[in-house]
């Protein structure tokens, strides 16, 4: 089987395991994932936060959106246009953001565009491996923006069942610092 067709398997079966999840499944991981993360120094000294908006049975940053809220931190979600994806400054996921991309929550574009290179980013993705390869969607967007943006640290999250042996790589593939689920913390470098 070739990398594309392993990725694609790979993909199909994570998102298969994902839909058969209650709901306190993923609260409560996304819970436990929020606990770890809250508690690191690169979330605790990060004056901006760059974060996903969760969707069909994704960890959810919720908790992390709250208490960055709380503790004054800026935070800024993503925005597909084209290939491209850019992040804009919100301080309200309930007034600030319209559907989007596949229907996922997306910043209005009268909001202002994030300009912190140094904000910590939290990742999405399908599946991932202990050595942080990441298997996304397929569309690249996360790869193409870290490409451009790679001072960011980034942090991915990821339910215990969204981690797999090994997930195919290719060379444009751009690695997350860490994957953090319920039970464990996976550092790339």
């Amino acid at each position: 089987m070739d990398k594309n067709s392993k990725k694609k398997e790979i993909r199909k079966e994570i998102l298969k395991c994902r839909r058969s999840l209650r709901e306190e499944e993923i609260c409560y991981g996304s819970h436990k994932i929020a606990e770890k993360i809250l508690s690191m120094e690169v979330y605790q000294k990060a004056e901006a936060i760059y974060l996903y908006i969760d969707c069909k049975g994704e960890a959810s940053v919720k908790e992390i959106y709250e208490a960055a809220l709380k503790a004054g931190k800026r935070i800024a979600a993503p925005r597909v246009h084209g290939d491209d994806m850019t992040f804009y400054y919100i301080r309200s996921m309930e007034e600030d953001l319209e559907p989007g991309y596949f229907d996922i929550p997306e910043p209005k574009t009268s909001l202002p565009e994030a300009s912190d290179e140094t904000a910590l980013l939290l990742v999405p993705g399908v599946g991932f491996d202990p050595q942080c390869h990441r298997l996304g969607y397929g569309k690249g967007f996360y790869d193409r923006y870290l490409s451009a943006h790679p001072d960011h640290p980034t942090i991915a999250l990821a339910l215990d069942f969204q981690i797999r042996e090994e997930i195919p790589s290719d060379t444009f593939d751009v690695l997350p610092d860490l994957v953090v689920t319920p039970s464990s913390i996976y550092r790339h470098r």
